[in-house]
């Protein structure tokens, strides 16, 4: 029986031609894996959001925001719609510990997460510290953008107790008070006691 020699250049061929093979194979595998859940819309579709410890399901178009979900739909009017873009903060939610602008954030991206809203603070009459405090030291004018710096505020008390200053101003620079009670809404969160660690 005759050897055949194989040349360096044919060895690396025939390697080549398989690594080629495994790494299309492979792309596709990756590829069907990275595909997700199946797409939603553009018709209504079934949301299930949780809302200060309650569920509550609704049909709502993937388009939908968080905001218009909760006031429109579920009659949830805490949260204001002011500039309906992300500027001004008066939609604030705390949304497992951090806030985020609820006109910013669909309905079908907050599903299975635990949300909270200024009408979920207080415990029958009785105010939520925070919401005390806006009331003891004036934090609050024409009302359009307290709901979004109580949560803001809560939001920080929950994670920084004791806040300096410049914590609190920055914890809260997110948020817009077009009548000018920023003095008194900076006194409110530097004097809320009793807001239990989040």
């Amino acid at each position: 029986m005759e050897e055949k020699d194989v040349s360096r250049r044919d060895f690396f061929k025939t390697v080549g031609v398989g690594s080629i093979a495994t790494a299309v194979v492979a792309g596709v595998r990756e590829g069907e894996a990275a595909q997700g859940p199946a797409a939603i819309g553009p018709g209504d579709a079934p949301v299930t959001l949780t809302i200060n410890g309650r569920r509550h399901q609704l049909q709502v178009e993937p388009r939908v925001t968080l905001l218009d979900a909760m006031r429109t739909r579920l009659d949830i009017t805490g949260p204001k719609r002011v500039c309906d873009r992300g500027a001004c903060g008066a939609c604030t939610v705390i949304i497992e510990g951090r806030t985020y602008y609820s006109c910013s954030m669909l309905a079908v991206e907050a599903q299975g997460k635990n949300i909270r809203t200024v009408d979920g603070l207080s415990q029958g009459s009785t105010l939520h510290p925070v919401q005390q405090a806006f009331c003891d030291h004036d934090g609050l004018m024409c009302g359009f953008c307290t709901p979004g710096f109580v949560m803001a505020t809560v939001a920080l008390l929950e994670k920084t107790p004791n806040p300096t200053p410049d914590q609190a101003k920055k914890a809260l620079d997110g948020n817009l008070c077009r009548c000018g009670t920023n003095i008194g809404v900076l006194k409110a969160a530097l004097s809320a006691k009793g807001v239990a660690r989040g």
